[in-house]
């Protein structure tokens, strides 16, 4: 059994820096004409259970195998994803249906008996993939609409009372009915698969006598295609009995063409839901731009105006307000290398999400590129290292910084760094359960070298050629001596108002947050970029907007240390974000493994600290264009 891809799909993943890879550059896979009788050969995906969150290889269950069992080549995206892709005893012929058809037949130990148990407990469900089609089970709508909805992969069995027992028994689903929907072409007869849907039962099988080659059973009619009626004893798990696997596969004439294919699993029931989620947001934006609409058109060009018409000496010693703090305003910040630092991931993380959500709405990164999102976000990522190093070493000069290779290490070390520890210490621990979730050694060395490979070197030509660029002029210049900061207002302290500004840039996004969330943990299709894109857009707008009233109000009251205030007000929302994350863990989550919770927070930890490092940055720029702004528009004696 394998469960880590092989050298050369390292390699590959290694080569994607340097070619077009059909998976990540090409909308969908081509279409295949497939004429009747040529062989359709379904590939088995991992065991997946939204209970646990932990995928496991197809064959860790003693299910039936083909005699030689091949890998898939699998990309950089599918092994993070923990995906593994492999050849199966299932073989159909297009359009040529198929009854009751043995697959194998095996005899349950104890240690497989003990490991179905485990996987019917935690609700496993069993990946298939067809054409590069997902296997799926028709869902009934709870609304009662017709309209077709799909659950991915079926269950690996059930538990249940039989025939008056009082305990529970868990039972197999061992007999497969495959549907198989296609499209044909009236000129050619050629048709494509545009479908594929299963329905699992558990029957105990009988036969007379095992024949290998052509095995017989009782309880399945080969000429009516049906099992035979009263044959509904279902297949119990038990550990030293024998579980026959069986199969029939149909084949049904569909009006879907190939290209809306993936249409019925992508179906979003809530679309008022995102609908409401946009008008929601949009709220919030218009509110946020009608009040800095009004500081700078009433408020800051009447402050200006006041302030420019001042003659004398004497009346500038009488202003107040946001002028009086010019001589201080541009002092540096403590720590501001460690600013130049996160302000350069920032623009980092900046452009990968950019570029990839500009891929998505392309249709680059459609779910029929299994793994295309994960590897397009990783190689750009890297790509974007060039950005991350331009803009720290911008920002570390004009505070007069002189070690710009040590500020260039940091910015390629310290998120990454922090990152790949908590990933390391999440993947031994999925590395200890046996799933095949774990990131293999060899992925992980491919991962280490396109960071210190790839990542490195751009950032650090990015420092280079920012920090050979002219240095940022203040607009006022900063006097010697430090000007005392007046004792402000309970509601002007750092933490109420950084706590404070972090709840609307949330509270526009939340809405899809959920959506989001539950694509991820809940094993389902997310494809609606177009609505993301939006609230992405609206997310920038709202941690600009919020950082900049706030940022007016801090220096109206005479507090000119406004530069990691900026950072950490937009940046707050991130702690909104974790908390809903455990919110949503105890209300719409059923994990119980111990394991299984740590992985969720570990992640979701991952997540927080990057929209940390995104919305911060986002804030801290917006606020130090308009703090220049402004102040290059006043005169100053």
């Amino acid at each position: 059994m394998a469960t880590s891809p092989r050298f050369s799909t390292l390699i590959l993943s290694l080569l994607l820096l340097f070619s077009a890879s059909h998976s990540f550059y090409l909308p969908g896979v081509a279409p295949r004409d497939f004429q009747r009788g040529d062989p359709l050969l379904v590939k088995v995906n991992k065991l997946s259970s939204t209970k646990t969150q932990l995928p496991y290889d197809y064959y860790f269950l003693k299910y039936c195998k083909p005699k030689k069992i091949m890998n898939s080549a699998e990309n950089l995206g599918e092994v993070l994803r923990g995906d593994r892709i492999e050849n199966s005893v299932y073989v159909f012929q297009m359009r040529e249906e198929q009854p009751c058809k043995v697959a194998c037949r095996v005899t349950l130990d104890d240690a497989a008996t003990k490991k179905f148990r485990e996987k019917i407990d935690d609700e496993y469900r069993v990946n298939m993939i067809l054409d590069n089609l997902p296997v799926a089970v028709l869902r009934q709508r709870r609304d009662g609409s017709t309209s077709t909805t799909y659950e991915h992969g079926f269950r690996v069995g059930f538990k249940g009372n039989y025939a008056g027992s009082k305990d529970e028994k868990y039972f197999i689903n061992n007999h497969l009915s495959f549907r198989v929907m296609y499209h044909r072409d009236l000129g050619t007869d050629a048709a494509r698969i545009v479908g594929f849907e299963v329905t699992p039962n558990s029957i105990k099988h009988e036969y007379k006598e095992w024949d290998e080659k052509n095995p017989q059973l009782v309880t399945c009619n080969a000429n009516t295609k049906t099992i035979i009626q009263g044959s509904t004893v279902p297949q119990e798990v038990e550990a030293g009995k024998e579980v026959v696997f069986t199969y029939d596969v149909t084949f049904k004439e569909s009006d879907i063409k190939w290209a809306s294919r993936w249409d019925t699993y992508l179906l979003m029931n809530d679309d008022q839901i995102h609908w409401f989620s946009i008008i929601n947001s949009l709220m919030i934006v218009l509110f946020l731009s009608g009040m800095v609409a009004m500081i700078m058109m009433r408020t800051l060009y009447r402050d200006i105006s006041n302030y420019n018409q001042l003659e004398t000496q004497d009346e500038a010693q009488e202003e107040t307000g946001w002028k009086l703090v010019h001589g201080d305003v541009f002092r540096p910040p403590m720590n501001s290398n460690l600013l130049c630092v996160y302000a350069g991931t920032g623009v980092q993380i900046f452009g990968m999400t950019l570029v990839t959500m500009i891929f998505a709405l392309l249709g680059f990164l459609s779910p029929s590129n299994r793994g295309g999102l994960m590897t397009a976000m990783v190689l750009l990522w890297v790509f974007m290292g060039l950005l991350g190093g331009y803009s720290s070493s911008r920002l570390y000069k004009m505070f007069k910084g002189t070690e710009w290779k040590r500020n260039t290490l940091k910015t390629a070390f310290m998120f990454p760094g922090i990152l790949f520890s908590i990933f390391f210490v999440l993947n031994a621990l999925i590395w200890g359960e046996k799933s095949s979730g774990a990131v293999p050694f060899g992925t992980m060395f491919a991962l280490v070298c396109l960071w210190f490979g790839i990542s490195v070197p751009l950032v650090f030509v990015g420092s280079y050629l920012g920090f050979k660029k002219s240095v940022i002029e203040d607009p006022v210049k900063t006097n010697k001596i430090p000007r005392q900061i007046p004792e402000q207002a309970w509601y002007m302290k750092p933490v109420f108002a950084i706590l404070i500004g972090g709840i609307l840039p949330f509270g526009a996004v939340f809405i899809e947050l959920f959506f989001i969330l539950t694509s991820i943990w809940l094993n389902q299709f997310y494809y609606i970029f177009g609505f993301l894109f939006i609230v992405f857009v609206i997310l920038l707008i709202t941690c600009a907007e919020i950082t900049i009233v706030l940022c007016y109000f801090q220096l109206c009251s005479e507090d000119y240390h406004w530069w990691w205030r900026a950072y950490l007000t937009a940046g707050s929302s991130a702690l909104y974000l974790f908390l809903y994350s455990v919110f949503y863990f105890f209300t719409k989550l059923e994990i119980t493994k111990f394991v299984s919770g740590i992985l969720y927070f570990g992640y979701m930890l991952i997540i927080s600290y990057a929209f940390f490092v995104l919305t911060g940055t986002i804030g801290f720029y917006a606020c130090f264009w308009f703090v220049r702004k402004i102040y290059s528009s006043v005169k100053i004696d």
